[in-house]
């Protein structure tokens, strides 16, 4: 197995394409559970569209700096980030791809600094972060990678640590997905696992894969409540949100983007703001946040600056 270990640039773009391929595969099962923080069911189309994109954009470049294409990935992702679970997922690849500037080869060191840095940015974009979602796979996954650092006995910047960290680190992951079902209410009446949490498993796998060249395993998804359902939709029984999506980009500085998510807390809920990139006045930032009417949201933006790639997205749609 030592001689297929990949930790290159290579890699990574294995991760970003394998990950594509998994939630693209696994989308419909998604959509199918997907119940919270509204059961609109899309997660898992929204996971695959922004993995795709985040992919797409560095599928065709030409460089070592693994720091480099992750955080290329990760801002394209935001950019065109479909729904929670979509933004999240951009905002950690490009809070992975922090420690790893400058770097041309993953260590488990830095997977270990990669995974603590995209919980770091994850848990700060969301106003109201909240347990048993993505959120505690990635807090679990971080724990876990830095557990292992510390402990292990095998040459830290070899191959063998590499994947000693990612087995650790996809072990608990899938425990963490387990635990979602009894961390929220909805999840528990439903008797099913958190469709966004069940998508960074995916993600999670899809990297160990990329670096091992192992297959994926399906057969050990199977403790996961409702991973086998795809028609009919468990969000067909439960009860549709009223209110819409919004999601913009928008340049602020550090002061008006506070602002602006005080104002956007005070009429909605799920909001998430993150930095995309750096600009001569501050940051583009990528806002989300749910609204029962779409000028609540537009009105408070629009007093704050130029929004771009404006969405507005009925939550009560189902879909699949």
């Amino acid at each position: 197995m030592t001689a297929k270990i990949a930790t290159g640039a290579s890699a990574v773009l294995a991760w970003l394409d394998g990950t594509v391929r998994l939630l693209g595969n696994h989308s419909d099962r998604l959509d199918a559970i997907n119940i919270f923080p509204v059961a609109d069911g899309d997660t898992g189309s929204n996971l695959y569209l922004t993995a795709r994109t985040a992919h797409d954009a560095v599928s065709m470049l030409d460089a070592d700096d693994l720091g480099e294409l992750l955080g290329l990935a990760g801002r394209a992702g935001m950019e065109s980030a479909r729904g929670n679970s979509g933004t999240l997922l951009a905002v950690m690849f490009a809070g992975f791809a922090e420690p790893l500037l400058g770097h041309q080869r993953l260590t488990g060191q830095l997977i270990a600094a990669g995974l603590d840095r995209a919980r770091v940015r994850s848990w700060s974009a969301l106003s109201d972060p909240v347990p048993g979602t993505m959120l505690s796979i990635i807090a679990e996954a971080a724990d876990a990678a830095a557990e292992t650092v510390m402990h292990s006995r095998i040459e830290p910047t070899s191959r063998a640590a590499v994947v000693e960290v990612l087995d650790a680190v996809c072990a608990v992951a899938l425990g963490a997905v387990v635990a979602t079902e009894a961390q929220l209410g909805p999840l528990a009446t439903a008797h099913v696992v958190d469709a966004g949490a069940v998508g960074l498993l995916l993600t999670l796998d899809a990297l160990r894969a990329a670096v091992t060249g192992e297959a994926f395993d399906d057969d050990r998804y199977a403790p996961l409540h409702g991973y086998g359902i795809q028609d009919p939709h468990i969000t067909a029984n439960v009860r549709p949100e009223s209110g819409v999506e919004v999601m913009c980009t928008i340049a602020l500085s550090p002061l008006e983007a506070a602002t602006l998510r005080a104002e956007l807390d005070a009429v909605g809920e799920s909001v998430i703001m993150t930095a995309v990139n750096e600009t001569d006045d501050g940051y583009r930032w990528r806002v989300h946040v749910h609204v029962p009417r779409e000028e609540d949201a537009l009105e408070a933006i629009g007093r704050a600056g130029e929004p771009v790639n404006v969405s507005v997205t009925d939550l009560c749609t189902h879909e699949g």
